[in-house]
């Protein structure tokens, strides 16, 4: 049964901001606008939000009912609810090794991002053009020791805040987080819209273009869509069911994951108008992936008045971003080894830290002492190799486990789902033989489309 000792959030709103930093990522600022202008832009948009309604936030409800149910991580929810004798626990060591897997390499890029911050500040970009940029990027991610210090950096600061606990570390800061980085975006975008020319970058990233849907494939839109609609939310390994465990019944869970996927895109809408705005008033071609960020960035911010400041800005929201994720699933991680063994946050915190400093030490060295291993071929990284773990394996077919753990009668069932759910006050997921045949039937279909489309478009 449920621990009833265990922390929960000390408000709403501070588990609303901790799912949120959760979701909210890097691949809100450097994937989405670019893919939205790709694609179609505000038409891609409305194909975004439709996915988001009928995939992702379904997912994210289901990981919250198991969460909430069992009032534990992923490493004991599944027997705390699966019938006797079945293995819907197996997962757990999937899911765990997901949430190991995704901060493996998300440490290296929040430390590229602290450090950009600094470099900002100093004024090190001033007077380069993009060449000269790429050349300072690509140093850095050269330098061994540049990059596993500030990947250090990142795992004691990350592992610091989860030692504080639930309430006294991990929410007072995220939430604290989350409030800048909305408040720096909103600074952000006002001044990008204030440019010469903005008004072109803005219509590119949301005046509804079906040449370019076309141009590119409806096919491929559709996947691009599903994609970013699944992907966004980290769904998938646990890492929002263990935020669902912290908190009480007094809302109903399909409300939750809607307030909070809003927030999401929403955080998602606002970083391609702080992007695209600035690319096109400078004649700079939005670029996806790192280069839009280390190298497309800090070349438009040399053109732009005070852009020293504003490059600033741009990378302490950038790292508050990357950070807010960072111990968001560092608490998931904590977790895992006070269900499984017992042991203190602390003693968790500690072990892990040494534990992740170890783990994330490959793609640390992968662009230098490394740099050799092609794990997926010529010119691919061991972050690539990671990444597509995570994002192409482990995520869709995670959130398909959980779905059918919920839906069908091998594992939870459908019924103490449904009434987990719908326990509380607020939106309410609707009763209704339709509903469970979406959910049994459909659903899983989707997100296999999902999981196949990876590959196809990979």
């Amino acid at each position: 049964m449920a621990d009833q000792k265990r922390e929960t959030f000390s408000s709403r709103l501070g588990f609303i901001l901790v799912s949120a930093g959760c979701a909210i990522g890097l691949g809100n600022v450097w994937r989405f606008p670019y893919i939205t202008g790709r694609y179609g832009g505000g038409a891609f948009v409305i194909l975004y939000l439709f996915f988001l309604l009928i995939l992702g936030i379904p997912i994210m409800t289901v990981e919250f009912a198991v969460g909430r149910a069992s009032r534990r991580s992923t490493a004991l929810s599944f027997e705390q609810l699966e019938p006797k004798g079945s293995k819907w626990h197996i997962y757990k060591y999937f899911a765990m090794a997901g949430n190991y897997l995704l901060m493996m390499y998300y440490t290296t890029i929040s430390g590229w991002m602290i450090l950009f911050f600094f470099k900002m500040i100093r004024g090190d970009f001033v007077g380069m053009n993009a060449a000269q940029i790429a050349a300072a990027f690509a140093a850095v991610t050269a330098d061994p020791r540049l990059c596993v210090g500030f990947m250090i950096v990142v795992v004691l600061i990350g592992f610091g805040v989860c030692a504080g606990g639930l309430q006294g570390g991990v929410e007072r800061i995220v939430k604290v987080m989350m409030v800048a980085l909305i408040v720096l975006m909103a600074a952000l975008a006002v001044n990008s819209a204030r440019l010469p020319g903005a008004a072109k970058g803005i219509a590119f990233y949301l005046k509804p273009n079906l040449h370019h849907m076309v141009k590119y494939g409806i096919s491929k839109t559709i996947f691009a869509a599903m994609g970013q609609a699944f992907f966004t939310l980290s769904i998938g390994t646990g890492s929002m069911a263990i935020f669902g465990s912290y908190i009480d019944r007094d809302k109903r869970l399909m409300g939750e994951a809607v307030t909070i996927s809003a927030l999401d895109t929403f955080v998602a809408i606002l970083a391609g108008l702080i992007i695209f705005p600035a690319c096109f008033a400078y004649g700079v071609t939005p670029t996806a992936g790192p280069s839009l960020i280390f190298i497309t960035l800090p070349n438009v911010f040399n053109h732009m008045p005070h852009g020293q400041i504003w490059g600033a800005l741009f990378f302490l929201f950038m790292t508050f971003a990357a950070m807010s994720t960072v111990i968001a699933v560092f608490q998931n991680i904590v977790a895992y080894m006070t269900d499984l063994k017992g042991v203190s946050v602390k003693t968790s915190c500690l072990i892990n830290t040494i534990a992740m400093i170890l783990l994330s030490l490959p793609c640390a060295m992968g662009f230098s002492v490394l740099s050799g291993v092609h794990p997926m071929g010529v010119g691919t990284t061991i972050l690539d190799f990671e990444d597509f773990i995570l994002s192409n394996n482990l995520m869709p077919l995670g959130s398909l486990v959980y779905l059918l753990f919920c839906v069908t009668k091998m594992g939870w069932g459908y019924d103490g789902f449904i009434h987990e759910v719908n326990t509380g006050k607020g939106l309410a997921m609707p009763e209704s033989p339709l509903t469970k045949t979406y959910l049994t039937y459909i659903l899983p279909l989707v997100v296999l489309c999902v999981f196949l489309g990876g590959y196809l478009i990979h």
